[in-house]
């Protein structure tokens, strides 16, 4: 990890003094509410925790943050079911899209637990494997585990708080198992992560309908599967952005589907694949998904484009997350802007450059 670490510290220098040779409008800043200070040049430290494989809109947040220079990856955990094949699914989907001899992410697998949603991409990500990691002769599943303290992801998690205190952002967009896990093990320093940026929760607005109707609120599905991941993250002390139903039901319609598939670039390739695997792996799926992950991180890099509001949440056994009386315990975005955020998605993934 000491290496990864030495790269990370060049690499964020030198693109500080490139904002800083820029000049006042290189150096200038951004602010969250609540969310801390975004500076112009200097990517945030970011941990992504996902369960990639089901739905398909986590592929398009991983590839979102890829091409996102504001996030630095320092690793990527994944979350619910088998988590050591959602682990392989992004090795393969790193190996096919980062160049060979290139520093890699770390690839956590998290808590495994019962599952019974459908893995619709777990041929993706049974065949993992790149000719970077045959060429370097390390192994398909884990391959950075020389560069890792720990074997699961609330280790890694805590490790890394610990090396970056009150500068990592998590962005959660799967079950909070993981979250939960890392809580438990040690508050405290779970306590100095920088935010959580979640995807979860239904305040107003359920599933929508079938015919695109709204809907009352629902149990989300991230919440709905582990309640007591977000009672405890609520209770952390840790600043958490939260992206519900209200706002993350924005679809992928057919031109923009399109421009991404005839795209032609490594990492369009891959999204090419996994959403033809999860159209023809669970029968009733429409054709345009809904991209509720990749708002999260787009919130992470443009908080303007889901402004949030403070509200004192409740979460019961069922994962309902109902708006109370009381003290705010998170920033939740109730209304997104869909044209802005659908224009910098496909800007950032079909650009010849992330901009």
């Amino acid at each position: 990890m000491k290496t990864l670490r030495f790269l990370l510290a060049v690499s964020g220098l030198a693109l500080a003094v490139a904002g800083l040779a820029a000049g006042p409008a290189g150096a200038a800043g951004q602010t969250a509410a609540g969310g801390g200070q975004i500076t112009a040049g200097v990517p945030q430290f970011v941990i992504l925790d996902t369960d990639i494989g089901d739905d398909i809109d986590d592929a398009f947040a991983l590839a979102l943050a890829l091409r996102s220079p504001e996030l630095r990856l320092l690793g990527i955990t994944t979350a619910y079911g088998d988590t050591e094949l959602r682990a392989r699914l992004v090795d393969r989907f790193l190996g096919a899209t980062c160049a060979c001899g290139a520093v890699r992410t770390p690839v956590v697998p998290g808590v495994p637990t019962p599952h019974e949603n459908v893995f619709t991409q777990a041929a993706y990500a049974r065949s993992a494997g790149s000719s970077c990691l045959r060429l370097t002769s390390r192994p398909i599943v884990a391959p950075w585990g020389e560069l890792r303290k720990h074997d699961d992801a609330a280790g890694f998690l805590q490790s890394e708080i610990r090396d970056y205190p009150g500068e990592i952002t998590l962005i959660a967009i799967g079950p909070l198992f993981n979250v939960q896990a890392a809580i438990e093990r040690d508050p405290e320093t779970f306590r100095r992560l920088k935010r959580v940026v979640m995807m979860g929760g239904s305040i107003y607005r359920g599933y929508d309908g079938k015919n695109g109707e709204q809907r009352p609120p629902d149990a989300e599905w991230n919440i709905s599967r582990d309640p007591a991941g977000l009672r405890a993250l609520l209770a952390s002390g840790v600043p958490v952005f939260m992206m519900p139903l209200d706002s993350t039901q924005i679809h992928l319609e057919t031109k923009e589907r399109e421009a991404i598939f005839s795209h032609g670039s490594p990492l369009t390739d891959q999204l090419t694949l996994l959403y033809h695997q999860w159209l023809a792996g669970n029968a009733g799926h429409a054709n345009a998904p809904t991209l509720f992950d990749p708002v999260a991180v787009a919130y992470a890099v443009h908080p303007e484009l889901c402004p949030t509001t403070p509200i004192r949440l409740e979460v019961d056994d069922k994962g309902f997350t109902r708006p109370v009386d009381g003290a705010p315990n998170a920033q939740v975005c109730l209304k997104s802007d869909e044209k802005g955020f659908l224009e910098f998605l496909l800007g950032r993934i079909t650009g010849d450059e992330a901009r």
